[in-house]
């Protein structure tokens, strides 16, 4: 079963994990005004989260662009949707360090906006990873990057 439900409602109608989503990305994106929205699905795996993404650009961007971004990205792996059925699975990232990102397209209902879809293992990456990645580089043992 898919539940599109992570902890309780407000009076809004948005559960608790989709408010943490919206101020969880306002957040680390250092912006209030960020405007986001968010339905969580519980999805019975072991391990990883997924996320379908919109991302909204101030000028146009086209997909070539968007991916080689991503591919250049420290710590994301960018799974090339040449072949249409290619995109990251709960399956396909367990164990894996890296953040991955397939299905990148063109957003057809808002202008400047591309769709993505996000995976990566909650357990290998997530406050853990980056809790040590950041003491890595405060100790002067890895280059400080965006991750």
């Amino acid at each position: 079963n898919v539940i599109p439900q992570i902890g309780d409602f407000d009076d809004d109608g948005y559960s608790e994990e989709e408010n943490k989503m919206i101020f969880e990305t306002r957040k680390i994106l250092g912006d209030k005004k960020i405007e986001i929205t968010a339905t969580t699905v519980r999805v019975p795996v072991f391990f990883v989260h997924c996320i379908s993404v919109n991302v909204e650009f101030h000028t146009g961007i086209n997909i070539e662009t968007a991916k080689e971004l991503l591919r250049e990205a420290p710590g994301v792996v960018y799974v090339d949707m040449d072949d249409i059925t290619k995109y990251p699975t709960p399956l396909t990232v367990t164990g894996r360090d890296e953040v991955f990102v397939g299905r990148l397209r063109i957003d057809k209902s808002r202008k400047n906006c591309i769709n993505m879809w996000i995976a990566a293992d909650n357990i290998r990456k997530g406050a853990a990873t980056n809790a040590v990645q950041i003491a890595e580089i405060l100790a002067g043992l890895r280059k400080q990057t965006t991750f």
